[in-house]
């Protein structure tokens, strides 16, 4: 998988990483494993006080599959602290149910099939706390956001479609959290990626099996600034990775074919 970062000018964090994964069964809370490069470098981050590590924050797309599940894991950091009254503060530091109501996706199929571009759509908004189950991980200045792809039946179709193609599919997505008041406007992306000539047997193989060793916090790794995938930020593709940011649609709509 070939993961590009777009220009990141007007996002709120900056990429900090991708990882993709291979496991047994579902893979959660990846930033609290000592085998995950970036979460074991932050941690270490974290206890020398590195000014760097404000704060992470990853979006882990759970992919279901037999015999193996697969991860796409991305990071990304703040350069200074987030202030705690802004939407993203909100976001971080409320609960659940407030997080299922504003964690927002737009993506942007930029090449692939005729099947897949007509199934997924050139261009989708959805609230992910809505159509899919999302269970969220706090830590030391850290939050995941682990989207179980899995548990809709409508997803899970679609993705598998697209996986059919996945060597000639490149799509953009976008994360935001969702404005939902004129106060909160203009909204704005927290980061963003382009994925391309993804491969199945490139993901790296880890462990979930019920003895895997889970550290604390306090477990150290190497240095923060580390990269656990390819991520290019070259002038081919500094371009906005999920355009304007739209009003947000039904992912099952989306997903039957319904329009907003």
């Amino acid at each position: 998988m070939t993961v590009h970062a777009p220009s990141a000018a007007e996002w709120l964090l900056r990429p900090a990483g991708v990882d993709w994964l291979r496991s047994h069964s579902r893979l959660d809370h990846v930033l609290a494993r000592d085998d995950i490069p970036v979460a074991a470098a932050f941690r270490r981050a974290r206890l020398r006080k590195d000014p760097s590590a404000h704060f992470l924050l990853a979006v882990n797309l759970q992919v279901p599959g037999r015999p193996d599940a697969y991860s796409a894991v991305f990071y990304f950091a703040a350069e200074a602290a987030i202030p705690a009254e802004s939407l993203l503060g909100r976001f971080v530091h409320g609960d659940d149910a407030y997080r299922n109501a504003r964690f927002k996706i737009v993506n942007r199929i930029v090449k692939g099939p005729w099947l897949v571009r007509a199934t997924v759509g050139n261009y989708a908004a959805c609230l992910l706390g809505r159509a899919l189950t999302c269970r969220y991980h706090g830590g030391d200045g850290y939050l995941e956001i682990d989207v179980d792809i899995g548990s809709s039946a409508i997803a899970s179709a679609i993705l598998h479609l697209a996986l059919g193609a996945v060597t000639s599919v490149t799509i953009d997505m976008g994360f935001l959290v969702e404005s939902q008041s004129e106060e909160e406007l203009p909204e704005r992306l927290f980061g963003a990626v382009r994925i391309a000539q993804m491969e199945m047997g490139a993901a790296k193989y880890v462990e979930t099996a019920p003895d895997d060793v889970v550290p604390d916090a306090g477990r150290a790794g190497a240095g923060f600034r580390v990269h656990s995938a390819k991520v290019a930020n070259d002038s081919r593709h500094q371009e906005r990775a999920a355009g304007k940011v739209g009003r947000s649609m039904s992912c099952q709509e989306r997903g039957s074919g319904g329009g907003g």
